[in-house]
Order: C-alpha cells, then sequence, then structure tokens
C-alpha cells in the first residue's frame, strides 16, 4: 500500500526532516513539532514500510541503508510535489501557460513583434503562440475559443469585445521598378485612377477593402482590379511581375521584396487601424495579464 496515502504527506516530511539532520530535537524545532511525537511518527512509518530507517543511539542518529534509499525517494517525490503546486498557482495567476494570438498581414508587418518580445521577455514562463488570419476568420476563431486575443483591421463594434488600438497607418501607393510613378518621391489618388490594381482576395480582405474602395471613391474612382492574391507576399509578387500596383497600409514597408517601390500619397490623411480585440467573457488570468501589458502600446 502507498505509505504517503497510508501516513499522509507530513509523516513523509517529517522523516524527511529528520534524515537531514540526523538529531531528532533538531528536526523537531524545525517542524514545530514535539520531540516524543516526531519520534511516534517515524516509528509508524518504519512500521509501514517495514524496515528500520535510522539506527538510534544516545549520542547519534544515523541513516540505515534502507533509509537512505527511501530518503531518495521521498526527497525526489517531494520536489515534484512541490514543483506541480507551484505550476498550478502560476497557472492559476496567469504567469504560466499557452497564449494563442491572431494576426493579419499589417499586423505581423507593424507593432505586433515589439508587443510580443516585450511580453515574453517579461513573462518568460508563458508561451506565446501566433496563428495568421484575415479579420472575419479571427472573429471566428475568437467566438470558438480557438484564439485568446486577435489583431485585426478595425473598426470593431461588436458589444462582447473589448479593442485597443495598437497601429494606425497611413496609406502608400506600391508600385513595380521602372513604373512611370516610382519616379516620383510622392505620389496623389488621382495618379493611380487609371492604373491596374492588385488587391488581397475579397472574401479575406473585406475589412481592409472596405476602407481602400472608400478612400478610392472619395478621390472620384473605383479601382481596376485585374488581380487578385490570398496575402501581401502574394500581392507583392504579382506587382513585382508588372501585372498592377496597390495601395497598402505603410506598416508593408517593412516587407523586404525586389522589385518594388513604396510612395506616399500626398493627398490621403486617413489611415489603416489594427486594433488588438478580445472576448470580455471569459476573462482569464492570462488573457488579463496579456491585455494590461498591451496597455503600454495602446494608441489612441
Amino acid at each position: 500500500m502507498n505509505v504517503i496515502m497510508t501516513l499522509g504527506l507530513s509523516q513523509v516530511r517529517y522523516f524527511v526532516a529528520v534524515a537531514e539532520e540526523l538529531h531528532f530535537r533538531r528536526a523537531a524545532e524545525r517542524l514545530n513539532l514535539s520531540q516524543p511525537a516526531l519520534s511516534r511518527a517515524i516509528g509508524r512509518l518504519e512500521e509501514a514500510v517495514g524496515a528500520t530507517l535510522f539506527e538510534r543511539t544516545n549520542r547519534s542518529v544515523v541513516l540505515t541503508p534502507a533509509g537512505a534509499r527511501l530518503l531518495d525517494g521521498c526527497t525526489t517525490a517531494l520536489a515534484a510535489l512541490d514543483g506541480a503546486v507551484d505550476q498550478a498557482r502560476k497557472l492559476h495567476s496567469g504567469q504560466q501557460g499557452y497564449l494563442t494570438l491572431g494576426y493579419t498581414d499589417f499586423a505581423i508587418a507593424g507593432r505586433l513583434p515589439e508587443i510580443v518580445q516585450s511580453f515574453r521577455r517579461c513573462h518568460p514562463e508563458i508561451v506565446v503562440q501566433a496563428r495568421h488570419g484575415c479579420t472575419r476568420a479571427q472573429f471566428e476563431d475568437l467566438e470558438a475559443g480557438k484564439l485568446d486575443l486577435g489583431f485585426v483591421t478595425g473598426p470593431v463594434s461588436q458589444p462582447a469585445y473589448d479593442a485597443l488600438p495598437v497601429q494606425h497607418d497611413r496609406y502608400v501607393a506600391v508600385l513595380p521598378e521602372g513604373h512611370r510613378l516610382a519616379e516620383r518621391a510622392i505620389v496623389t489618388l488621382a495618379d493611380l485612377a487609371d492604373e491596374p490594381f492588385v488587391l488581397g482576395e475579397p472574401a479575406s480582405w473585406e475589412h481592409f477593402h472596405a476602407h481602400l474602395f472608400e478612400l478610392c471613391r472619395s478621390a472620384g474612382f473605383t479601382p481596376q482590379v485585374v488581380q487578385h492574391a490570398s496575402n501581401n507576399e502574394g500581392i507583392f509578387g504579382l506587382i513585382a511581375c508588372g501585372m498592377g500596383v496597390s495601395i497598402q497600409a505603410a506598416c508593408v514597408e517593412n516587407y523586404f521584396r525586389k522589385g518594388l517601390v513604396f510612395r506616399p500619397i500626398a493627398d490621403c490623411a486617413r489611415t489603416v487601424p489594427t486594433l488588438a480585440v478580445w472576448l470580455t467573457d471569459p476573462m482569464t488570468p492570462l488573457k488579463a495579464r496579456f491585455v494590461a501589458h498591451l496597455g503600454q502600446f495602446g494608441i489612441s
């Protein structure tokens, strides 16, 4: 029968204290226990184990070979138990665990790397995992419990969510090298009105396209879309092939790709918002810890 289950954890700790002190009085003082009570507890333990654990004389206490073997096992078991208790406390308080974040192309090209690196430095025992997804897909994953937080293209108006703006990007024109507009330091929206456009797939890029098409309509044109791609890498590759131009959030300038030229748009004061979003219920300790850290990155 399991000795710990039979006698309880306290008797095992009593044994370890005596084995480390090799002195019943000092061990009793360490345990805040009377010496007779400690002697009785060790006697019950020896009876349960079926072996003498200590050789006792008037002058000394010495572990027997059986006691030495038991000490090895007990110290290992107690260390494992203490470690499990510590981990359980950390998990409960959000100091340890797994945090899953969703991100768009704009988020990963913008401030998300800075945010995640800073959080990991402050909380090295929390494992951060990241999953790419368009804004719509991230909301679906948040609802399904597959994500703790998402980094999406705003605005966000769902009542079940809290949101914190972390990024506002101006617009830039993305041109192939050698394009007639690439020689200019800046361009205007009117300069792009008659150009063929390369954009993201409509189903995945709907939130950004709502901003983009409104921007173009304000300048009196609708983009002539000739090609779609699933992500920015595909969009940029097609532009580098000379398929067309695009208007994107300025954070994409962090992508290093040959064959492209980025130009600011002079007559455009609007920006593209990226927001961190999370369901308010449930608000786990781990999620709350990340949200608190996000506070230092929030912008108006």
